[in-house]
């Protein structure tokens, strides 16, 4: 289909029904597609035949709290933008505006991040128009449930990883329907930043998901916090009972703070109180986890890794508290001992066991753009390499003092990489010319 410029919207009629894409950016976005329902601490549906819905005008999302923080770090948020959704399976498709060959195109799905507890598939910010338009791939935007709605159960009546089941439901939908936009059913990619890079590590190992998706790109995820997480998430679960027939959505995430469970009882952990649960459906028992992962490894394509300086992002921006006055070589001590902790030698356990079950995994580690940035190579700064939106990016605290220009040239050759890695599930060395990333194959251990 060879798509003209010539109006600014163009309309797929579908199996699902006539969907509307906007031409953006040298790109076609189709926005806000529903692909399965839900009810409060229900299992998602997928929709009937012509049960298509879609919202233009704005973003739907999980109900949810403004972080003070992501505002300040990355980008102020805008809440007219946005509609709370208690059922908010939505998902944004971003692809060429021309096709350029008769072949379908590598399909990568994007799971964003957020502790589980905030954001939404399309964000400004992860805008992949750049990216689409560049490499001539499709990418696909998931929103899902969040915090109390998807990530913490453990009863019939209140299940656990709803926001799996979502993020599973997503994928049938794109199994079924992706080839109307012209995108390979057998060649999907999933790639996922902090929580959805979790995310993405335990779909990998949970039931119902054969034949969805064939490579996985896991960015900055805090593997780390992955263990003996019981005790907490059923405190914390019993607690928020009393919040489960709370009518006003906002009213409940309002409130659940003042449930959360202590940091001296669980540990660092407790900063990010939702997460995947464990020995609950699709998920095995967390001593199953690592063995189930080695006897999957046949089946995906993996590139896991990190940056330098992840824990900077909290470490080294607080406004008030612990490590507001301690001197920078503390500072850039306790980023250092923490990074690697929760996301650096996971990811090393988690390569190496994986390689050892024969599979093809990739390892890397992203480093700082500036030396003259106080942050480095923190947590997010993968972002706007590959969502190389600048006018979404141009008030991040997280770029002060780099260079834009200089940025937009490592993230291409990154994007560059990342969107061969989807085609063919290989690092090819010719492209691998980025000055800040570091990147090896890792082999099983006979040959290591």
């Amino acid at each position: 289909m060879n798509i003209q410029n010539q109006t600014k919207t163009h309309t797929f009629h579908t199996s699902f029904g006539n969907i509307t894409a906007f031409h953006e950016n040298g790109v076609l976005k189709i926005k806000n597609i529903r692909y399965a329902h839900s009810e409060r601490f229900k299992l998602p549906t997928g929709l009937k035949e012509n049960d298509s819905e879609q919202i233009l005008d704005k973003t739907p999302v999980c109900p949810q709290k403004l972080s003070p923080f992501l505002d300040r770090l990355i980008q102020k948020t805008n809440p007219e933008d946005f509609i709370p959704y208690e059922s908010p399976q939505f998902l944004t498709i971003t692809r060429p505006e021309i096709s350029e060959t008769q072949e379908k195109l590598a399909v990568i799905v994007w799971i964003h991040g957020g502790s589980y507890e905030v954001g939404c598939g399309s964000l400004p910010t992860s805008d992949p128009s750049v990216w689409v338009e560049e490499q001539k791939v499709i990418v696909v935007s998931v929103s899902y449930r969040l915090g109390l709605f998807g990530f913490l159960g453990g009863t019939d009546e209140r299940p656990a990883n709803l926001g799996l089941f979502d993020i599973i439901e997503a994928l049938k939908w794109i199994q079924n329907h992706i080839e109307n936009f012209e995108g390979d059913k057998n060649n999907i990619t999933l790639f996922g930043q902090s929580s959805g890079g979790d995310a993405i590590a335990h779909l990998m190992i949970s039931e119902g998901v054969e034949g969805l998706f064939h490579r996985a790109i896991i960015q900055s995820a805090p593997l780390g916090f992955r263990h003996k997480r019981q005790k907490m998430s059923e405190e914390f679960f019993l607690k928020t009972g009393e919040l489960k027939n709370e009518n006003d959505v906002l009213k409940m995430v309002n409130s659940y703070e003042k449930f959360l469970p202590s940091f001296r009882k669980f540990g660092l952990k407790t900063s990010m109180p939702f997460c995947t649960q464990y020995g609950f459906p699709p998920l095995c028992k967390e001593e199953e986890s690592l063995s189930l992962w080695r006897k999957n490894a046949s089946k995906y394509d993996v590139l896991i890794g990190s940056n330098h300086d992840e824990t900077a992002f909290y470490v080294k921006t607080a406004e008030r508290g612990l490590y507001t006055y301690l001197p920078e070589r503390i500072l850039n001590s306790i980023v250092r001992s923490t990074t690697q902790s929760i996301y650096e030698k996971p990811a090393k356990i988690f390569a190496e066991n994986y390689a050892d079950g024969g599979g093809n995994i990739h390892l890397y580690k992203i480093s700082s753009l500036s030396a003259e940035s106080y942050t480095g190579a923190s947590h997010c700064i993968d972002l706007p390499l590959i969502f190389a939106s600048k006018t979404a990016w141009k008030n991040s605290a997280l770029l002060k003092n780099i260079s834009w220009e200089y940025l937009f040239q490592e993230g291409r050759k990154i994007r560059a990489l990342w969107a061969d890695f989807a085609r063919t599930g290989q690092i090819k060395d010719v492209l691998h010319k980025s000055e800040i990333l570091k990147i090896k194959k890792i082999n099983n251990a006979d040959s290591r």
